[in-house]
């Protein structure tokens, strides 16, 4: 959320800002104008309050003087402004509550880094990794969905039995090869990151500190029984881990780690890259994320997509890293690098992970603060980092189409073969 005392001071700043995203920047003079009527109900408020104070003892001079008439008078003095102090109480916390409601919808103000453009088209290609077109052969062109159904390791129409389209079910190695995955994420950022295991249903103001809610609820699950919700990433969780509290500067910066399943509807994807698990309603994924001072930002954005990268390393997959336009980042997020990972069976490149920046967006929103250490006063927001070390279905599927071999069979990428019970190679199974 950003800081409403910049709409007094530079609004026109802000409004240059977010007009780079591409959207109408009037939704900022609404709220400037919700501030402003916000802060002169207070103001007045604050006046007949003051003025209360000074009846109240008006009145005990008078009582102690025995004006019984001047008593009289100013108690109902007194009753007249508390009505009126009640009116502007109820002024400024409606203009509170739409400021609020206004401010939770408006984007994050991209980084002037962030290239310029408002669409995915004007990404910008900043590497290419370990891809040579020329390499891949006829038996690797094979999409992974008919790799898969071959080799009886990927179920999708037992998967939408039991739940839906878009709900796949893994089986033997499909099903190991997916922890094994998540293993290797988390065993390769274990050297830093503290390792959490959140809930994966949370509370509503957990979803409002991301970013999440209210603008996105669409496309995500909620249980309204008990009024909770599946979490889209543990980037939820884990950035609401320090709500409504103060670090110190000393403990910064935070690194956690987490492995969740996920869950998102998807709900504007009708008809787009449906088929296999390139888009589906629950996936795996471990999440590695940052909480830091903003001098410490920039490199942990740094670190966060080198160790995003490293696990694409240690898989042998070709991919790209990707500086998303202004007008094509998150809602929450002031800088991106997206990791696109190639999966030759779709001729496709695949987003494997978003690393961003999101300043003190999400720390304002959830109260996440920290003490600076020596002798400043006072408390600062940090600033959230977070990426994902690995996300399950669109790395599997480039894992089972780059390593498919000419007999159809899979090799197992020498990274994951300490977690395949022994497996080296993924050939035909049951096909009950």
């Amino acid at each position: 959320m950003l800081d409403p005392r910049r709409l007094r001071t530079e609004l026109d700043v802000l409004k240059k800002a977010l007009a780079r995203r591409g959207i109408d920047t009037s939704v900022l003079d609404r709220a400037a104008e919700l501030d402003d009527r916000q802060r002169v109900a207070i103001g007045r408020r604050d006046e007949i309050r003051a003025r209360v104070k000074a009846i109240s003892k008006e009145v005990g001079e008078a009582n102690r003087a025995g004006d019984t008439s001047t008593v009289e008078a100013k108690k109902q003095e007194s009753r007249a402004l508390g009505e009126e102090e009640s009116r502007f109480e109820a002024e400024a916390k409606a203009a509170g509550d739409e400021l609020r409601h206004t401010l939770l919808r408006v984007p994050n103000i991209p980084s002037d880094d962030a290239p310029e453009g408002t669409t995915a088209d004007d990404n910008v290609v900043l590497r290419v990794e370990n891809y040579d077109e020329a390499a891949y052969a006829d038996h690797q062109r094979v999409p992974h969905w008919e790799i898969g159904a071959e080799l009886g390791i990927l179920d999708l129409q037992r998967g939408a039995k039991l739940s839906g389209s878009m709900f796949p079910l893994y089986r033997r190695e499909g099903a190991t090869l997916v922890r094994a995955l998540c293993q290797l994420a988390l065993d390769r950022n274990a050297d830093a990151y503290e390792e959490v295991r959140p809930p994966t249903l949370v509370r509503t103001e957990t979803m409002v500190s991301t970013g999440h809610l209210p603008k996105f609820a669409d496309d995500a699950y909620h249980i309204e029984r008990d009024d909770l919700w599946g979490i889209p990433t543990a980037e939820v969780p884990l950035t609401s881990l320090y709500r409504d509290e103060i670090l110190d500067e000393d403990d910064l910066p935070l690194r956690l780690m987490a492995h969740t399943s996920c869950f998102r509807r998807e709900a504007g994807s009708a008809g787009r890259d449906t088929r296999g698990v390139l888009r589906v309603h629950e996936f795996d994924k471990v999440e590695i994320l940052a909480y830091a001072t903003p001098d410490q930002a920039q490199l942990l954005h740094a670190e966060l997509t080198e160790r995003a990268e490293d696990s694409l390393r240690a898989l042998g997959l070709a991919y790209r890293v990707v500086d998303l336009a202004a007008g094509d980042l998150g809602d929450s997020s002031r800088r991106t690098f997206d990791l696109e990972v190639y999966a030759p069976g779709c001729d496709m490149w695949l987003e494997a992970s978003s690393v961003s920046w999101f300043g003190d967006y999400q720390a304002r929103r959830a109260n996440v603060r920290y003490r600076p250490a020596g002798e400043k006063k006072g408390t600062e927001l940090l600033h959230t980092l977070n990426g994902s070390a690995v996300a399950t279905p669109r790395v599997w599927a480039a894992v089972v189409e780059t390593y498919r071999q000419p007999d159809g069979s899979i090799r197992v990428p020498d990274a994951l073969k300490p977690y395949m019970r022994g497996t080296d190679v993924i050939e035909p199974g049951s096909r009950r």
